[in-house]
C-alpha cells in the first residue's frame, strides 16, 4: 500500500504523457521511488491496469503504467519480472485497444514491426505512439507463443491473497456512466448517449484508491475459533492464576525524631579527631547498644577508621563487632590490617579476636606485618618495646587458640631467633617448643 505522497508522486508521472517522452517519465520514477518500493508502486499500477473497461487511467496514462512497470525491472531477465504475465495477458487480450496490445509487445520486443523498437520507443512520448499508430504495420502472435516466451518461469503473484478469487473488487463501474468513456473528451457510447467524467476528479478517486484502500479487495474473513483445551491428566500440574491483593505498609519511623542519631554522629566526629572524656565515651558506647542500626549512620567509614582505633580505641572496637554483618567489613579489615603498626592497633585486633571470629588471613597478614614492621624500625629502644607487644600479642593468641601456631610456626620461630636477646621473644619461643 503507497502512502498519500507516494500516490500523488505517481498519478504525476501518469499525468505527463502529453509533453514528456516514456525515458524521462521512466527516470523520475526510479528518482522518486528506491528499488525496495517497486514491488509495491508496479502492483499499485497493476491494480489501475486491472480492467480496461472501468477506465480508471485514460490511454496515454495506461501506455505509462506499462512502460514503467516493464522498465522497473529491465535489468533483469524478462521472465525475471513479477508482473512479465501481466504484460503478456495486455498484449494478448483481445478485448483491448490495439495500439495498447502492439505497445505492449515493443516494450517485450516481440512486434514484427520495423516502425519503432523497444529503445526507440521511450524517446518518444505516449500520446505520440497514439497518434503515429498505424495499425497495418503490426501483427499480433497468439497467446500460447507468448507464453511459452516469456512465461517459462512461473513467478508467484505479489501480493497473493488465499481468498483473492472469492474477493470483492475495490472499484465497481457507475451503472451510470457509459463504458468507453474518456475523461479528456467527449465520447459517444451508442447513438444518442454523450458522457463525460472530469480528469481531476477520476485523479482524485484513484488517489484515494491508493492510499487509504487495499489492493487486494475486500476479502471475506478467516474465521479462526480458539482450539478446545486437552483435558487435564492424573497428575498435571495446573496453571494457576493467584490473585495478589496488595496492601500498602506504613513506615512508622518515618518522621521518628533523629536527634539521637545526629548526637553520635557529633561525637564519632570529635571521636576522629581526639580522646572522648569518659562520659562521652561512655554515651557513644550506649546508644549503639541501644540501637545497633545506628552504626551505618554514624559517619564513620573504611578510611577513617584508623584515626578511630588511634584515639578512641574502644569505640572501633565497638562498632567493627556491630559491623561483622556488613557487606563493607571486608574493607574495614583491609584499612585495619594495613595500617600503621601501634599499640592501640594491636589492642582493637586483640579484643575483636577475643569477641568475634576473624578471618584466618586477615589473622596471618597481621601478624606478617607486625613481625616486618619489628625488623623495619631503626631506633632500638623503639624496636625492643614493639617487638615485646608483639610478642605478648602472639601468646595471648596462641594460648587461647585462636590461630593455628603450625600454619604460621616458622616466620614466628625465625622472629623469636632473631630478637632472643628479648625476654619476651625468648618465652615465646618456649611456648612453642612445647607445641611442636
Amino acid at each position: 500500500m503507497l502512502g498519500f505522497d507516494d500516490s500523488a508522486k505517481l498519478l504525476t508521472l501518469l499525468n505527463g504523457g502529453e509533453e514528456r517522452t516514456l525515458e524521462q517519465i521512466v527516470s523520475d520514477f526510479n528518482t522518486n521511488f528506491p528499488r525496495s518500493v517497486h514491488l509495491y508502486a508496479c502492483s499499485a499500477l497493476e491494480f489501475l491496469l486491472s480492467d480496461p473497461k472501468e477506465k480508471l487511467l485514460s490511454p496515454t496514462q495506461r501506455l505509462i503504467a506499462f512502460a514503467i512497470i516493464h522498465q522497473a525491472y529491465a535489468s533483469q531477465l524478462p521472465s525475471s519480472n513479477p508482473f512479465i504475465s501481466k504484460l503478456v495477458d495486455a498484449a494478448c487480450d483481445e478485448e483491448a485497444e490495439k495500439f495498447e496490445r502492439a505497445f505492449v509487445l515493443q516494450l517485450l520486443g516481440a512486434s514484427t514491426t520495423t516502425v519503432r523498437n523497444s529503445k526507440e520507443l521511450l524517446n518518444h512520448s505516449a500520446a505520440d505512439f497514439m497518434k503515429t499508430f498505424d495499425l497495418s504495420s503490426h501483427s499480433f502472435p497468439q497467446r500460447e507463443h507468448m507464453q511459452q516466451q516469456y512465461c517459462t518461469k512461473i513467478q508467484p503473484e505479489p501480493l497473493k491473497c488465499s481468498f483473492k478469487d472469492s474477493s470483492v473488487n475495490n472499484v465497481i463501474p457507475d451503472p451510470d456512466v457509459p463504458h468507453g468513456c474518456n475523461g479528456n473528451s467527449s465520447e459517444f457510447d451508442g447513438p444518442g448517449v454523450t458522457s463525460k467524467i472530469g480528469s481531476g476528479n477520476r485523479d482524485e478517486a484513484v488517489a484515494g484508491l491508493l492510499s487509504s484502500i487495499s489492493l487486494e479487495g475486500l476479502t471475506p474473513q478467516w474465521i479462526r475459533p480458539f482450539p478446545p483445551r486437552l483435558p487435564i491428566t492424573d497428575g498435571e500440574l495446573c496453571w494457576l492464576n493467584p490473585d495478589f491483593n496488595h496492601e500498602l505498609l506504613w513506615d512508622y519511623g518515618m518522621c521518628a525524631d533523629t536527634s539521637r542519631g545526629a548526637a553520635v554522629r557529633d561525637l564519632i566526629a570529635k571521636a576522629l579527631k581526639g580522646a572522648l572524656v569518659p562520659t562521652q565515651q561512655e554515651r557513644v558506647l550506649v546508644e549503639l547498644a541501644n540501637d545497633p542500626k545506628l552504626v551505618y549512620h554514624c559517619g564513620l567509614t573504611p578510611k577513617k577508621l584508623p584515626e578511630l582505633v588511634e584515639n578512641n580505641p574502644m569505640i572501633a572496637v565497638e562498632i567493627l563487632i556491630k559491623l561483622i554483618n556488613s557487606p563493607e567489613i571486608s574493607e574495614y579489615f583491609t584499612v585495619l590490617v594495613n595500617m600503621e603498626m601501634s599499640l592501640h592497633s594491636m589492642e582493637v585486633v586483640n579484643r575483636l579476636t577475643t569477641t568475634i571470629e576473624l578471618p584466618t588471613e586477615f589473622l596471618h597478614t597481621y601478624i606478617s606485618n607486625c613481625i616486618s614492621a619489628c625488623q623495619g624500625i631503626k631506633d632500638r629502644y623503639m624496636q625492643n618495646r614493639l617487638v615485646r607487644l608483639v610478642c605478648v600479642f602472639l601468646q595471648s593468641l596462641i594460648r587461647n587458640k585462636i590461630i593455628n601456631v603450625h600454619d604460621i610456626f616458622i616466620e614466628v620461630q625465625a622472629f623469636c631467633i632473631e630478637f632472643s636477646r628479648i625476654r619476651e621473644a625468648a618465652g615465646l619461643f618456649r611456648l612453642l617448643k612445647t607445641l611442636e
